[in-house]
């Protein structure tokens, strides 16, 4: 397992990831929309030389905001790896907090962040209303039949 910057992965195979993973490279939430194959990012690649893991954040003003995580393999620490990576890529910036946002829906995320030391700072009600205008494709369930619609913003100061 070896942790590597994505801009050091050739371009295709990080578009090729999120199609893959999330229908295509856009990322929209209520922070903004985001094309995820131009942000900043780690990726976790393992023996064949394949993605096994990848996030992506930006920084602006003293914050970082996780945009997207992937971990292929669960439980071998790999999102672990990646959430530590941008927690130091952040403390070198001087950030102050790292958040993130996910959906009601998603347990799976909101269990392993709060494990991570993130708390819970704001529901952003019918969010996924209006990303649906701009990325229809965003299904109308998700994890155990659980209807996606708003958003949770978890932080953790650094």
């Amino acid at each position: 397992m070896k942790i590597c910057l994505i801009e050091d992965l050739p371009k295709s195979k990080i578009i090729d990831f999120f199609k893959l993973h999330w229908g295509s490279s856009k990322m929209v939430i209520s922070s903004g929309v985001y094309d995820c194959s131009e942000l900043d990012g780690f990726a976790v690649i393992d023996k064949e030389s394949e993605i096994i893991g990848l996030i992506t954040y930006i920084i602006r003003d003293n914050e970082c905001e996780i945009i997207s995580l992937d971990s292929i393999e669960e439980g071998k620490g790999i999102g672990t790896s990646l959430v530590k990576e941008v927690e130091n890529a952040a403390a070198k910036k001087n950030c102050k907090l790292i958040k993130l946002i996910t959906t009601n829906d998603n347990l799976p995320a909101l269990k392993f962040y709060q494990k991570r030391g993130f708390i819970l700072s704001k529901i952003i009600n019918n969010a996924v209303d209006k990303a649906r205008k701009l990325k229809p494709e965003i299904p109308l369930f998700g994890n155990d039949g659980i209807p996606i619609r708003d958003e949770i913003e978890l932080i953790k100061y650094i």
